[in-house]
């Protein structure tokens, strides 16, 4: 099982390609991810790779967290599950309903 890895702080035109490389050099990368608006198709500045071992995860967080690309610093760590989500939308708190008549 690997371990998966959050990088952020990425430049906008960071492809998947150039974080597979970035982190090649430190095991062996299963898979590099940047996400994008789901709108726009444009990168949202963060990423996950997920490297083959934990160990060699900890050499990439340890070696690549604080360093520059392109001028911007990375944040690399472990990457944590997705907090659950609240419901969207709902309910408008009673307010709203047309004209009321006043007496």
């Amino acid at each position: 099982m690997g371990s998966k890895i959050y990088v952020g702080g990425l430049p906008y035109s960071a492809t998947e390609q150039q974080l597979s490389e970035l982190f090649a050099p430190y095991g062996t990368v299963e898979s590099a991810r940047v996400i994008t608006d789901k709108f726009t198709g444009q990168s949202r500045g963060f990423g996950f790779v997920e490297m083959s071992t934990a160990e060699e995860a900890k050499k990439a967080i340890a070696a690549l967290n604080a360093t520059q690309m392109d001028g911007r610093t990375l944040t690399v760590n472990e990457a944590r599950p997705q907090e659950p989500r609240s419901g969207g939308g709902g309910s408008r708190g009673g307010f709203g309903g047309g004209k009321r008549d006043r007496w």
